[in-house]
């Protein structure tokens, strides 16, 4: 699939905004995080900004954004649809909890609300995977992983941004840097399993087998559909060799995972507050950049069935 740079940023921007409020939600509230005033509208700022940007760099992928409003009333039915609502809900509590927080008033409903926009913010980030999890026309959509990958990066990189968050405050808590450790490395893991999964797949349909025909010979279309590029292929048949493929997984490997999980090592040796403050700041922006190109990688190398009726042979990345 064409990798859209608006549906790249959204799915980082928003993924990482989701996570990082899903943990303030759910750890302010059992009194795992400080209650001060300044950091709470901080931390809820950066969460709710990293969410608007989001969404609005998403709209940049429409023909009609102004239209985008009727697409919720599709939730029986559409993904999409249960995204915008789960969205607007989340908004909505997060913005409460942030006024309750705000105004100090710390009780049943500030925790209600912190809670609910936890569970918000996972249904939220469910949903997005689903709209992609969804199309069984693209097999490397269509697999098992893409969930539990939305979520682990979402609570990866929300995880991050909170470290560094609590350590510009100098709040920083040694279990909050190993909740992000943690999460590092499980997230990274699912990205490996995802990609073995894949790939012990790579041939994936063939025309022959498309058609109903024995495979032991390669088909070709006698004629090509059509003589120069359409729509369909720009979108739906953009294909990467696989050396480019390989370099990149490389590059998401180290800068999403490898490269936060020691410099959150170096955070916790060093104890200093200014090392501090540098270091899980730079493994938040660090992991967000990785994050970036494992999403174009995501897109890249999703290839639509339909690419066998224009270019025949497997629906793999080019070699």
């Amino acid at each position: 699939m064409h990798p859209a740079l608006s549906i790249i940023v959204f799915t980082t921007a928003s993924g990482a905004g989701y996570g990082l409020l899903g943990w303030i939600g759910l750890l302010a509230p059992i009194g795992a995080l400080p209650l001060d005033r300044e950091f709470g509208v901080v931390s809820l700022l950066l969460a709710l900004g990293s969410i608007t940007f989001g969404l609005l760099s998403s709209t940049l992928h429409l023909g009609h954004p102004e239209r985008a409003w009727r697409a919720i009333s599709q939730w029986r039915s559409s993904w999409l649809s249960r995204e915008g609502i789960c969205a607007l809900a989340t908004y909505v509590l997060a913005v409460l909890f942030a006024a309750l927080w705000l105004l100090q008033w710390t009780g049943r409903l500030w925790t209600a609300c912190g809670l609910l926009a936890t569970v918000g913010s996972i249904a939220t980030v469910i949903s997005t995977a689903m709209i992609y999890r969804s199309l069984k026309p693209i097999r490397q959509w269509c697999n098992p992983w893409v969930v539990a990958n939305y979520l682990l990066l979402a609570a990866m990189t929300g995880a991050l941004w909170l470290a560094a968050v609590l350590s510009v405050f100098g709040m920083l808590d040694p279990g909050v840097m190993a909740l992000a450790a943690a999460f590092v490395l499980t997230a990274g893991a699912a990205k490996l399993a995802y990609w073995r999964s894949i790939d012990a797949l790579s041939g994936g349909p063939t025309l022959a087998s498309a058609i109903g025909l024995p495979s032991r010979r390669p088909l070709r279309p006698l004629d090509p559909p059509h003589t120069e590029e359409n729509y369909l292929l720009r979108e739906m048949g953009y294909r990467i060799a696989r050396r480019h493929a390989a370099l990149l997984r490389r590059i998401a490997l180290a800068g999403a995972f490898l490269a936060p999980l020691v410099l959150l090592v170096l955070a916790w040796l060093l104890r200093s507050s200014i090392a501090s403050v540098a270091l899980t700041c730079g493994a938040a922006l660090i992991a967000t950049a990785g994050v970036l190109v494992e999403r174009w990688l995501f897109f890249a190398e999703a290839t639509h069935t339909v690419a066998l009726y224009y270019r025949g042979g497997a629906t793999s990345a080019a070699s």
